[in-house]
């Protein structure tokens, strides 16, 4: 891998997968020492007062876009949210109409060509654990995993690298590592 023009890195999946565990993870490691990591923007908004999960509004996904949009002009970036999980999100949200969805579909895609990896995060095996800000609800989890997984499938020809990460938490910072080749 070479830092030297840039690298972003995403790390996308279901409330409660472990991405953000990971992406701390991948922190402590000197082969990161040069990145930004950016990990729990959703208690940040939460608290700014943008509602979240079912509840969320098209201004409220708007701003998740634009933060996702910002990170991609950072070099070196490792983030525990893509585009691909404000899509996803979008999609279930109950107050978003089919036409903002489509619109907002549309207008965000363009981004997942600029990540340079993404890694998609099973929830395999991971249990749900409530910290305070996401959804416990299993039935939603899956349709968020469900979401993302059909935005991948309909997007593969703009991602770069993609990988599909499982196992624990030892086991998905080797796979980053041997990806990367680092």
């Amino acid at each position: 891998m070479n830092n030297k023009k840039g690298c972003k890195i995403g790390m996308c999946g279901t409330v409660s997968c472990g991405k953000t565990t990971l992406v701390n993870e991948l922190k402590k490691l000197p082969q990161f020492s040069n990145y930004k990591f950016v990990t729990e923007r959703s208690k940040y908004l939460r608290d700014l007062g943008i509602p979240l999960n079912i509840d969320s509004t098209i201004n409220g996904q708007i701003v998740f876009a634009a933060e996702r949009a910002s990170e991609l002009l950072v070099e070196n970036i490792i983030t525990d949210r893509t585009i691909i999980d404000v899509q996803a999100f979008t999609m279930l949200a109950e107050s978003i109409t089919e036409e903002q969805k489509k619109d907002f579909t549309k207008l965000t895609s363009h981004l997942i060509e600029q990540y340079d990896y993404i890694f998609y995060i099973s929830p395999d095996e991971v249990p749900i654990e409530d910290n305070g800000v996401r959804t416990i609800d299993p039935e939603y989890r899956e349709l968020i995993d469900i979401n993302i997984r059909q935005i991948i499938g309909q997007n593969m020809d703009k991602i770069q690298n993609f990988l599909h990460i499982s196992g624990t938490i030892d086991e998905r910072v080797k796979m980053v590592l041997h990806f990367l080749k680092m």
